[in-house]
């Protein structure tokens, strides 16, 4: 650096809006975004979440208006979460033809399946009567051989409805590569993977299970997702194993605490990085702005350029609609 003060003066590129906006190092785009969706079956009205203002377990109807308000906003994409009314321990309904998510799969694909990726979470605990990702054993453990058997049956059946994309959240040893020669043998050779590489077992994922009604009978899920505490190498080595199993992007959750994660692994790899901002970082702005402590909106694009500035290339955000309409 040659110039020193007062010759250097950084402020000068700051000094008006339209300068700042000019510079801008880190912007955000709608297309960026992805909404995560709750559809409940059996319910005649959206049923608000308590710990989640602004957010619902929607029917099919509500579910489609507000697929076509992101559409129209131009989100990039909708990732759903489907609720049964009847759950079991090896979640039926998640692979069920005429379960809840694959018909509203259905319904999505068809109205709004040309103007944004419609995606489908890849999981069980939405659907198991005990709310854990996978097959128990005897004991209560969660079987990781026997859950990547679910997990296939799963993303071909998502892939039947038209999901666009499956997204395996569950944090198995070897779930992507056992999806992905599921659904190459099922002829959905062209369905990509977003991996859940790096999901935390985080407190940040609270507000979710009342939205998903599938927080675990008994014990938590530290046995699969990843230690808060635990080394960088973890993830690396995550990364690395779903890439090699045939990942096509790869994502970090959560992703306020995880920015370090984010910046690595966009360092690492050359396909796309997503962030899941959860539920317990929504409510936790939400809740604060309806206290009149923060400026709200100023609060969502920041985290949201944070996000950003970390190295998400996508990221999945409660206010994707809200936010791309005011980009």
């Amino acid at each position: 650096m040659s110039a020193r003060y007062p010759v250097a003066r950084p402020r000068r590129l700051r000094r008006t809006p339209a300068l700042r906006r000019m510079v801008a190092g880190t912007r955000l785009h709608a297309a960026d975004l992805i909404l995560p969706a709750f559809v409940k079956e059996g319910i005649s009205e959206p049923q608000p979440v308590a710990s989640m203002p602004g957010v619902v377990q929607h029917t099919r109807d509500s579910l489609r208006k507000a697929a076509h308000e992101a559409a129209e906003a131009g989100v990039g994409g909708l990732i759903l979460f489907g609720i049964p009314a009847v759950k079991d321990a090896r979640g039926s309904a998640a692979d069920d033809p005429d379960g809840i998510l694959q018909v509203a799969l259905r319904d999505l694909t068809a109205e709004v399946g040309d103007a944004l990726v419609v995606m489908a979470d890849t999981c069980l605990d939405e659907f198991t009567d005990n709310g854990h990702c996978g097959i128990l054993t005897p004991s209560g453990d969660v079987d990781n051989d026997a859950t990547l058997e679910r997990y296939a049956a799963i993303a071909v059946a998502q892939a039947a409805a038209g999901s666009q994309m499956v997204a395996p959240s569950g944090m198995m040893d070897g779930q992507v590569g056992a999806i992905r020669s599921a659904l190459d043998g099922a002829g959905f050779e062209n369905i990509p993977i977003l991996a859940y590489t790096a999901k935390y077992a985080s407190a940040f994922f609270g507000p979710f299970r009342d939205a998903a009604e599938c927080a675990p009978q008994f014990g938590d899920r530290s046995t699969h997702q990843q230690d808060p505490a635990g080394p960088l190498g973890e993830a690396l080595r995550e990364v690395r194993l779903d890439l090699a199993e045939g990942a096509d992007a790869v994502m970090v959750k959560p992703a306020m605490a995880y920015l370090d994660i984010i910046s690595r692994f966009r360092d690492e790899v050359d396909v796309p990085v997503a962030a899941y901002q959860v539920s317990g970082e929504y409510a936790m702005i939400e809740a604060a702005a309806a206290n009149g402590w923060v400026d709200r909106e100023r609060m969502i694009m920041e985290s949201l350029v944070a996000i950003k500035r970390a190295g998400a290339d996508l990221i999945l955000t409660y206010w994707a609609a809200e936010v791309a309409r005011r980009l």
